[in-house]
């Protein structure tokens, strides 16, 4: 989720500046936008009426008004906290998000539907902010396992909420929990917090569990190298959470799927038969809730 100094100007952070500027665009025109109002064009006196009055009054003619244009009538609408602070943030550095154009696009045009909603981020960076201003007016979380990190985050973007999390898996686990996880314990749909798969994370703030989440991003914790924690726990919980919701549907985006953990955890335990798209290394997956119909298997 981190990303690494670039010299020079990067051709990436122009991109993702223009798209933001677009985004911008939309907001201000949209709210500019006032429907011209409906005038008559002429005023008239019905005939019913006329001739409940006085047959001795005599009939005087209207004049007709020619029709009223209203003229446009711009307004000023301020640029939304999120989206200005995110300009300013990628206008002033060479630091762009790990994720390409088209990856984030995926992920971006679901927001697009949704937002404002209530995204979750397993992971922390410098791309975090541009997660806030897609979800302007939702609620973004962040979790992250390098607690320093998360310091050195929040003096640079203070607005971000971002909380602690400790993993107690290794990478090089990865197949034994693969084992475990197709057993029946891994297979019930439930509160991660009581579930008894041990894939399940259940040490998260706990508004992370009351909260029911529509889109979830699993791009963290850190997962290249043997001793490092593995997505295997973050990818699992986050298709439990998505079917333990008590309606509608959540849905995941997994990154880094070139690797072989998160290749292969995503299709067990995010299903294949939920896929929708991938694009590069992200993979989208459209988990609904198993909450609203009894007896549904934990993959279609």
């Amino acid at each position: 989720m981190r990303s690494k100094p670039q010299c020079g100007i990067n051709p990436k952070l122009i991109v993702i500046f223009c798209f933001f500027l677009l985004l911008f665009t939309i907001l201000i025109l949209g709210s500019n936008f006032t429907p011209p109002l409906k005038t008559p064009s002429s005023t008239t006196i019905s005939e019913t009426h006329l001739s409940n009055s006085s047959t001795d009054e005599t009939q005087v003619p209207i004049a007709k008004c020619p029709s009223l244009e209203v003229p446009f009538i711009p307004t000023c609408t301020k640029t939304p906290p999120s989206l200005a602070n995110a300009l300013i943030h990628y206008a002033t550095t060479n630091i762009t998000p790990q994720q390409t154009f088209k990856e984030i696009s995926v992920s971006a045009k679901i927001l697009a539907k949704k937002a404002p909603c209530n995204f979750l981020v397993f992971g922390l960076g410098l791309d975090s902010l541009m997660w806030a201003a897609l979800n302007h007016g939702g609620r973004t979380v962040f979790l992250e396992e390098d607690q320093s990190w998360i310091e050195q985050i929040k003096q640079r973007l203070p607005t971000l909420e971002s909380y602690h999390v400790v993993y107690d898996t290794k990478v090089h686990e990865a197949e034994k929990l693969f084992e475990h996880g197709v057993k029946q314990e891994c297979q019930t749909v439930s509160d991660p917090r009581f579930s008894k798969c041990q894939l399940a994370l259940k040490n998260l703030p706990g508004d992370v569990y009351d909260m029911e989440w529509d889109l979830i991003m699993v791009d963290a914790p850190t997962g290249y190298f043997d001793e490092a924690p593995g997505r295997m726990s973050a990818i699992y919980t986050a298709g439990l959470m998505g079917r333990n919701r008590e309606e509608g549907e959540t849905d995941v985006f997994v990154h880094d799927v070139d690797r072989v953990v998160e290749d292969k955890f995503s299709k067990a335990f995010l299903c294949e038969g939920y896929f929708r798209e991938q694009e590069g290394r992200i993979r989208h997956f459209t988990i609904p809730s198993h909450r609203t119909r009894l007896g549904r298997p934990f993959c279609p």
